[in-house]
């Protein structure tokens, strides 16, 4: 087990700072407004040849008990419990304040190694860590998290409170590592199941429009309270990396920021988590498209869809709250899906309710299909002989006197797949046929839950001079 460093204090410290300063990533937003990060935000760093997992939380205010604010205890709480070392973060420039009180009282009950780190420190004297002994968690480590003064120390009294690597853990780490590398026929290599084999691990994104339930998707996926679920649009603000195993599959789900309209973004920190999104979709092996089954499909919601699919992702829809509408609200969000989102016919969809977590092994189930179709490999032969049986079924469209001629294809890419035709002519074929070899191909390889991509590479005519 990695030993778990939790980064606390009140909103406005720099936590998210110190947490990019560490990790050496920019996977927390960070920006000059209090309240930033709401939900626990994980990330790796290496130390002296240690590995750490780091933990990024929302600020603290253990004494409110009702709203946004008092779920955001309840993850800083977690947090804690789960830490083996807890940086106490202060800010030097603002001085010692009630709320920072507060904290240390609630930190020295839980009996947890604390370390006290005054951040915003650059340029002040031993005088300006005076008033943080009064907290009563040992010496102040000057810090700045903007600049990387004190951090390496920090990392050092951190280190030291943390067990020991087992060496033994570490070997038993070496040789699940080789088993996983080791190919047929090598030692210690798993022999190949008769049924297709499960995927290793699964990037997931849940994307939609704020307040659809994506977080409230999350927390049933993993059976906790993860991340915070509230009745208000526009909670979550970062994206949040979760990892979880279900069936033998490892996933790594991703809770995103609500897209809206790029008319309706306005808040500095809402264009941060927008952009967090569209980076999220862009590295998810598959996005889940959750919609509110109440509210039927709007102009957003096809938006969005239409993003995921030009990003090539491999791509499932999910009706959330379905458990809430009747018949007739039923058979208005199908035409509504029917009418708005005709271009995911590739796509499966399921009814779920992501608070009764009804519907949910089918969804995954989906998932892992969507996966394989996205990194399916598909052999040259195979591929030429559906395309040929594809232009014997019915030939492109002549373009005046020339008929564009397709003789070979072969696989060009993954996640989506890429196929890739050779012939002659080939700048000629309209954009129907190229939709009509699409779904041909998806039907022949059963590529459901992808989108796919075609692909022409016109040969040069040997015979056809500079003049011509």
């Amino acid at each position: 087990m990695l030993p778990v460093l939790a980064l606390v204090g009140r909103p406005n410290v720099g936590k998210s700072t110190l947490f990019n300063r560490i990790t050496r990533t920019r996977d927390a937003i960070v920006a000059d407004i209090p309240g930033l990060t709401r939900d626990r935000h994980y990330g790796r760093a290496k130390w002296q040849g240690r590995a750490l997992l780091v933990v990024d939380t929302g600020g603290f205010e253990p004494v409110v008990d009702t709203g946004i604010v008092a779920e955001m205890a309840r993850q800083t709480r977690q947090a804690i419990a789960e830490a083996d070392v807890v940086v106490f973060l202060v800010d030097a420039r603002a001085g010692l304040a009630p709320q920072d009180q507060h904290i240390a009282a609630y930190l020295r009950k839980t009996g947890k190694q604390v370390l006290l780190a005054v951040n915003k420190a650059e340029g002040l004297g031993p005088a300006a860590m005076a008033e943080f002994h009064e907290l009563g968690l040992g010496e102040p480590l000057p810090v700045s998290a903007a600049h990387g003064q004190g951090v390496n120390s920090l990392l050092d009294a951190a280190c030291a409170h943390c067990a020991p690597e087992p060496e033994a853990e570490a070997e038993a780490e070496a040789t699940t590592e080789t088993v996983l590398q080791a190919g047929p026929g090598e030692p210690g290599a798993a022999q190949a199941p008769a049924a297709p084999a499960l995927p290793r691990s699964i990037k997931l994104a849940i994307i939609g429009r704020p307040n659809v339930g994506k977080s409230t998707l999350i927390n049933a996926l993993v059976g906790e309270e993860r991340v915070i679920a509230f009745d208000q649009p526009g909670t979550t603000r970062d994206a949040i990396e979760i990892p979880f195993e279900r069936d033998g599959v490892t996933y790594t789900l991703i809770d995103t920021a609500g897209l809206r309209r790029r008319g309706k973004v306005f808040e500095t920190v809402e264009k941060f988590s927008v952009l967090k999104t569209l980076q999220a979709i862009e590295s998810a092996n598959v996005v889940v498209l959750l919609l509110d089954a109440s509210e039927g499909v709007s102009e957003q919601d096809a938006h969005i869809a239409g993003f995921a699919v030009e990003s090539g992702r491999a791509l499932v829809v999910a009706a959330n709250k379905w458990d809430k509408v009747d018949d007739y609200q039923r058979q208005r969000f199908a035409s509504s899906v029917a009418e708005r989102l005709p271009f995911l016919g590739f796509a499966r969809r399921h009814e779920i309710s992501a608070i009764s977590r009804k519907g949910l092994r089918a969804l995954l189930g989906s998932v892992i299909e969507a996966h394989r179709a996205a990194f399916a490999k598909l052999s040259t032969p195979r591929l030429t002989r559906a395309l040929q049986e594809a232009v014997a079924f019915q030939q492109p469209p002549r373009a005046g006197t020339v008929r564009p001629k397709l003789r070979y294809a072969h696989q060009g890419g993954q996640n989506p797949p890429v196929i890739v035709i050779h012939g002659n002519s080939l700048d000629k074929v309209p954009d129907s046929y190229t939709r009509y070899l699409e779904s041909r191909f998806a039907r022949v390889f059963k590529l459901g839950g992808t989108p796919l991509r075609v692909e022409y590479r016109t040969s040069r005519n040997p015979y056809r001079t500079a003049a011509d």
